[in-house]
């Protein structure tokens, strides 16, 4: 029997689809359905490497987590991750298909259905249930001849549709009705629900403008979802970075005072897999802040260089900008530099582009923090590793022999010159038993890099770096520590709480999915 289907479309981008289908992910699951997500097509820069060494949207695993399953290529079949303004890496099943433009995409996007399908059966011939997340809009009508992501997908998947709107843009009812007024009448059937998002205030003054929604479109609002200001989960894309302050508040609500360990991040034109650096977020007594290029970093506890999707081109921005020059003059003070991936290549003396991989330009100077440099490569490496720390100094030295693990998604080798210490030590890469170094770090210890994203989930490093910060502030060495893949997990037990909550969920299993004894009954054999 194929699996029951709903798809998760929205008026927008970032108008709620992907947590709702993480919610759902899990509040299904918990009922004792066997569930899967599933999204055709991603536009995001940060990604997530499986267990197979394949790369996804990082959104995916996320709602792969919520369902309590391992996250799958089948889940995200096809990823863009942007390179510059016109062009974008595609990925395909895992593995990097082409460099292509918009324009050569957009040719070359019906050859990929037959693919996406394929991924979609699978899904359909394990699971009970998927849940499909659309992409952008469905009403994007100079793209829809050619569209691999809305109304395509829900009529492949044979999936009843629920739209969200995001009442916090402002013009939630005209988004969603100019969205069904621009859809076909098929595709307008498929439409069984509304969900508004983000609603702030009292809900009893909304009353009037849900029932002309409902009278104007005859599609009922199954839900009002309240703005969660207090939801920790990771961000899709970099639009999440455009509504962080400079200033988070602690657990008790309180802004943190000006005693606060304080982190500047170096927002790079190219900024990916930004989730690394997410967890600081959530630290009493911790202020997170992203620096754009021209921007001064100012003084600061700790800098943080993150991934770029464009590391020889972002480089080139910092020099024009005269941050590399401020990175050094910080460096030279004592405080510590940090680079992951992109970040680590940047730190070196040299990074060397021989093959175009990404621009012209064969090779640029680096930052020179660390004795190493980078060569990038046509191969990209993904697979989740298992390391041992091996650096010294006053952040690694006290964690030494510590097990973190992380994972690797990067296109280039970096070599370490003689005399150069390693950071760590590879154990373990997929399921193969391993060994070998990554990373660079400094004489002192103040300056590291490397490859492995997910680096600060891990609570034991953590908590040794912002420990070391503490004791020089004269502030009490009280970070948590917590391993962050624990705390995410209670997120979204909270995001589906809140969900289930404002959203009549009983309505969609009952009346949208009508799910039946028969499925119930094969859930629990299963």
């Amino acid at each position: 029997m194929k699996a029951k289907t709903l798809m998760i479309q929205g008026t927008c981008s970032d108008a709620g689809k992907s947590l709702l289908v993480t919610a759902l992910c899990r509040i299904f699951a918990d009922r004792g359905y066997k569930v899967a997500p599933f999204k055709s097509q991603n536009m995001a820069l940060n990604s997530f490497a499986t267990e197979e060494g394949l790369e996804i949207g990082r959104a995916q695993a996320l709602q792969a987590e919520a369902a309590r399953i391992k996250a799958s290529v089948d889940m995200n079949p096809i990823l863009l991750k942007p390179t510059d303004s016109r062009r974008a890496q595609v990925i395909v099943k895992g593995r990097v298909y082409k460099n292509l433009s918009a324009h050569d995409y957009y040719l070359e996007k019906r050859q990929l259905l037959d693919l996406v399908e394929s991924s979609l059966n699978k899904l359909l011939d394990t699971y009970d249930l998927v849940i499909i997340e659309g992409a952008g809009s469905p009403a994007e009508v100079n793209l829809k001849e050619e569209d691999i992501a809305n109304m395509r997908i829900a009529k492949m998947a044979d999936a009843p549709v629920i739209l969200v709107g995001d009442i916090d843009r402002g013009g939630v009812f005209a988004s969603l009705i100019g969205t069904l007024e621009l859809l076909e009448q098929d595709e307008k059937d498929r439409i069984k629900g509304f969900v508004i998002n983000k609603f702030r205030g009292d809900i009893s003054l909304l009353k009037a403008g849900l029932d002309f929604l409902e009278e104007r479109t005859g599609v009922g609002v199954i839900g009002v979802i309240p703005y969660i200001h207090d939801l920790k989960l990771d961000s899709e894309d970099s639009l999440a970075l455009d509504n962080l302050g400079c200033n988070h508040k602690g657990e008790n609500g309180m802004l943190i005072n000006g005693n606060a360990v304080d982190i500047a991040v170096i927002r790079l034109p190219h900024i990916s897999n930004f989730t690394d650096v997410d967890v600081f977020a959530h630290e009493p007594g911790v202020k997170l802040r992203y620096v754009t290029p021209g921007s001064p970093i100012r003084d600061t506890d700790l800098v943080i260089i993150p991934g770029t999707k464009n590391t020889i081109e972002d480089m080139e921005v910092l020099h024009k900008k005269g941050m590399v020059k401020e990175i050094r003059e910080l460096r030279d003070k004592g405080t510590p530099v940090i680079g992951i991936c992109g970040g680590y290549q940047m730190l070196g003396k040299v990074l060397r582009d021989e093959y175009g991989v990404e621009s012209g330009r064969k090779q640029i100077e680096g930052l020179g923090l660390l004795e190493c440099e980078t060569k990038l490569s046509r191969e990209k490496v993904t697979v989740q590793v298992e390391a041992e720390v091996t650096g010294g100094g006053a952040i690694l030295g006290p964690i030494a022999k510590c097990r973190i693990r992380g994972y690797e998604i990067h296109m280039g080798r970096t070599e370490l010159y003689d005399g150069a210490s390693k950071a760590f030590s590879i154990k373990r890469r997929g399921e193969k038993e391993d060994s070998f170094g990554d990373g660079c770090v400094s004489e002192d210890g103040l300056v590291f890099g490397t490859y492995i994203h997910g680096l600060f989930d891990n609570g034991v490093l953590r908590k040794s770096l912002l420990d070391f910060i503490k004791s020089r502030k004269g502030l009490k060495r009280d970070s948590i520590g917590i391993d962050y893949n624990l705390y995410r997990q209670s997120q979204i037990d909270y995001l589906a709480k809140k969900v289930l909550e404002s959203v009549d969920v009983d309505f969609i299993e009952r009346n949208i999915l009508k799910i039946g004894g028969e499925l119930k009954n094969r859930s629990a054999a299963l």
